[in-house]
């Protein structure tokens, strides 16, 4: 089989010359690939030869096994693209890890309409391109499918772009058209956590449309698709509302493609009305993100649970359950991750330092929640006499499909000192029913912890420290609002002890950043403030 240049005049001008032999009764396809000068156009991203070739197979098919069902091979032949994976989007992968040169076996697939989505092999997050393949018309036929021309036309003498081919046994190709990228989407669940009486219901808008009507105090979304890397402007109006003209606040948040959040509406409408925060955090209406929130456990035989302070006029918490203390939460602390048992435990809530308080005892079922997840969140105040009569404090647990379950206080009298005796007999009860009801050993855990960095907002630069109870591999890390990564400050094993050091954000647009500290179990996650 001889190829020459389109004005030959013999099989004299031939430029490449192949050698097969055709066994009788065997059904051919040879696929005419390459290029004539290698050197003159850009190198295979994996090392495949590119020079002029053909590439066939002896087992090709004229027609389909079955009358409903398309038969299909497919060749990778695009010179300068990497290893691909095919995905028929919303069926599955037709295609894994095929580079240049590799023709599959032939498979079969039901006669109907199909998008194609090129990713590249290992990546399907990314999609280099998609096509629309309609094969409602093919049942009982075959076709070979191949990628043909390049990536990058410019680098290889402005050759033809790359595109999907399909053809079929009469010697028709057919060019699939470009198809849609799919739409970028997230996951977003929203809980209102505001305990404001004038916000006791509110209406919630999503880029100007209506998203929440009427969306009650202590209620939660179930996780929904959103738009990603678009700027999403979530507006809160009173639950009376007739537009998006009507709302009090606006927050713009970007999602991440692929990425799990929790937006948590929290605080007051006019904080001069409440009493403030002991610690000093602003209790204006706000938005707390968990940018990396879950849908489920881990791992299948956990329940995976994060903490969030929510009530505004309540001082530093430590918070002991399933024998586990995250200590020093402060109002608009949102903590990291805790794989749980699925059992019957109790939660303790208390204030800090030598001489603490206990604020509650709740106890949490997390039976039949194997391979779930769910937040925990302080809510209502402390004081709600002072505070326009708002809801009281309670602990809510709200779960991935919306349910808020408020979790009854065991402690049926005001808060317990330090000094009653009392106290003690709580505490020990707790680590008590814990070590019982998880079959584990208590681990009381208060010297591992990530300070709230120091100044903040801040403005290039900032102090963050952490402690450390034992040597730990040890991870610090730095996201922007979105989830995504802008800066490793810790990466490595790190002896017991107290650490500082200094964040520098003068690269950084103004916004609000999460860091995250990562010590063997102890995970915990604390919000800060660009502001340049």
């Amino acid at each position: 089989m001889g190829i020459a240049p389109g004005n030959s005049g013999s099989a004299a001008d031939t430029l490449v010359n192949v050698r097969v032999t055709f066994e009788q009764g065997r059904t051919y396809a040879a696929i005419a690939n390459g290029v004539l000068d290698p050197s003159a156009f850009e190198g295979n991203p994996d090392g495949r030869s590119i020079g002029f070739t053909f590439f066939g197979t002896d087992e090709a098919r004229e027609s389909g096994a079955d009358a409903g069902l398309v038969d299909l091979a497919v060749l990778h032949g695009s010179t300068d693209a990497p290893t691909v994976d095919v995905i028929a989007r919303g069926v599955g992968t037709l295609v894994d890890d095929a580079a240049y040169g590799d023709l599959t076996d032939y498979f079969s697939v039901p006669a109907g309409a199909y998008t194609l989505d090129i990713t590249p092999g290992g990546d399907n997050g990314t999609i280099v391109a998609s096509f629309a393949a309609d094969l409602s018309g093919l049942g009982g036929g075959a076709a070979i499918v191949f990628a043909s021309g390049f990536l990058t036309p410019d680098n290889d003498q402005n050759g033809a772009p790359f595109g999907i081919l399909a053809a079929l046994p009469t010697g028709d190709v057919i060019a699939l058209p470009a198809a849609p990228a799919p739409a970028q989407t997230a996951r977003l669940q929203v809980i209102h956590n505001a305990a404001d009486p004038a916000a006791a219901a509110v209406d919630v808008y999503l880029n100007g449309g209506l998203l929440l009507d009427d969306f009650a105090f202590r209620s939660a979304t179930p996780f929904i698709d959103a738009p990603a890397n678009v700027a999403l402007n979530i507006g809160v109006a009173p639950g009376n509302s007739t537009s998006v003209d009507d709302t009090l606040k606006n927050f713009v948040v970007t999602l991440a493609p692929g990425g799990t959040y929790t937006a948590i509406a929290n605080g007051v409408l006019d904080p001069s009305a409440f009493v403030a925060n002991p610690d000093g955090r602003s209790t204006a209406f706000t938005l707390f993100l968990q940018p990396v929130a879950r849908e489920a456990a881990e791992r299948s035989r956990r329940v995976d649970v994060y903490a969030v302070h929510g009530a505004s006029d309540a001082p530093a918490v430590n918070i002991l359950a399933l024998g586990l203390v995250l200590p020093d939460v402060r109002y608009g602390d949102v903590s990291g991750y805790a794989s749980l048992r699925p059992t019957r435990n109790w939660v303790a809530v208390f204030t800090p330092g030598p001489h603490p308080v206990i604020v509650g005892i709740y106890p949490i079922d997390l039976r039949g929640l194997a391979g779930g997840a769910a937040a925990v969140v302080a809510s209502g105040f402390l004081s709600p006499s002072d505070n326009q009569n708002g809801a009281p404090f309670a602990l809510i647990a709200v779960l991935p499909d919306g349910a808020v379950l408020e979790l009854p206080n065991l402690l049926t009298h005001e808060p317990l000192a330090a000094g009653d005796a009392a106290f003690q007999l709580g505490i020990d009860d707790i680590l008590a029913r814990n070590g019982e009801a998880s079959g584990e050993a208590v681990r009381v855990i208060e010297s591992f912890g990530l300070e709230q960095n120091y100044p903040n907002p801040f403005n290039p630069t900032t102090t963050i420290s952490f402690s450390l109870a034992s040597r730990e591999d040890v991870s610090l890390t730095v996201y922007d609002i979105t989830g995504r990564e802008v800066a490793t400050l810790v990466n490595g094993v790190r002896d017991a002890g107290a650490y500082s050091l200094q964040f520098d954000g003068s690269q950084l647009a103004s916004g609000v950043y999460f860091y995250r500290l990562q010590a063997g179990a102890f995970t915990q996650i604390r919000r800060m403030s660009l502001v340049k």
